[in-house]
């Protein structure tokens, strides 16, 4: 995980004191998407880019605090929940691009997205699951658009790819968009068809409780990342689950919906797509992110 550009150690430095909080900071390159540091063996901190958040809205900074202040408001055992500053704020911004949440530092083993739960560890995580779609939706819940983040520019792309001359891959990656321009466009009339099967019903949804955001605690499975915190579904939180998943009926009586999985399985799908073309088309140098992008746009297009 490469160092955000632009962020000083003073910065972080002056948003931890927004927490009360100082001492030893260690980077912790760890996910992909936000930055980590641990502080002083007893805070792990998060910090977000906010030009790369389009799932929290067009005012990413408010769209995050509104997740950060469910995830606290929840008050489930199982979510690693941010601290709050002495004024309250679950969010602080460091500038006009990056803002910092702070969570306990927590002892355990956490996952990687690509790591498959057992039977037993499935459904651990389904009755955990259960439990958060059968709360009370706080005060202020964001609302998770069931339509994929970023499609209109995804669509416009298909319309006009232009030029694609912001790095290291961007000649190779229009190269691969342009030739699946007819796949993707045939995902997105997929991704319709499935949505207008999805009944309505609403709950409070994680939105990624794969591997990779579980921490396997002696007390059990704790969640975090909850910046995708939102109103859906319970396939969308569903979806991430391989096999069966009759524990989930049997603990709330709802029967998952076909479509809805497939509905949100194609949406991770073009998700990515989406994010690693405006990636790849804009400014960018070699690095080990932009290596990781450039491989999962190929393999995600190359998926059957």
């Amino acid at each position: 995980m490469d160092l955000p550009a632009g962020l000083s150690d003073r910065d972080l430095t002056e948003g931890l004191a927004r927490f009360g909080i100082s001492g030893p900071v260690q980077y912790a390159p760890l996910g992909f998407g936000d930055y980590h540091w641990t502080v002083a063996g007893r805070w792990f901190t998060s910090v977000a880019d906010l030009t790369n958040k389009a799932h929290c809205g067009p005012d990413a900074l408010a769209g995050l605090r509104s997740a950060m202040d469910t995830a606290s408001a929840l008050q489930l055992p199982f979510v690693v929940a941010p601290l709050r500053t002495d004024d309250g704020e679950t969010v602080v911004p460091l500038d006009d691009r990056y803002a910092l949440s702070v969570f306990p530092l927590l002892t355990g083993k956490s996952g990687s997205f690509d790591d498959r739960f057992s039977d037993e560890e499935r459904d651990e995580v389904l009755t955990l699951l259960a439990e958060l779609h059968s709360h009370e939706p706080p005060a202020g819940t964001p609302v998770a658009p069931v339509d994929s983040d970023g499609r209109d520019a995804l669509e416009e792309l298909l319309d006009e790819p232009g030029e694609w001359a912001g790095g290291p891959y961007s000649a190779d990656a229009r190269e691969v968009f342009v030739a699946n321009t007819q796949r993707i466009r045939d995902l997105l009339a997929e991704f319709d068809r499935l949505a207008a099967q999805v009944p309505p019903r609403r709950v409070v949804t994680h939105g990624e409780p794969h591997p990779g955001n579980l921490i396997r605690t002696p007390d059990g499975y704790r969640l975090v990342d909850w910046d995708t915190v939102g109103l859906a579904p319970p396939e969308r939180d569903l979806a991430l689950l391989d096999g069966d998943l009759s524990k989930y009926t049997e603990l709330t009586g709802h029967e998952p919906v076909a479509a809805g999985l497939a509905l949100y399985r194609l949406r991770w799908r073009l998700n990515d797509i989406g994010e690693f073309a405006v990636w790849l088309k804009g400014p960018h140098e070699r690095t080990p992110d932009t290596e990781v992008a450039w491989r999962g746009f190929r393999e995600t297009l190359a998926t059957p």
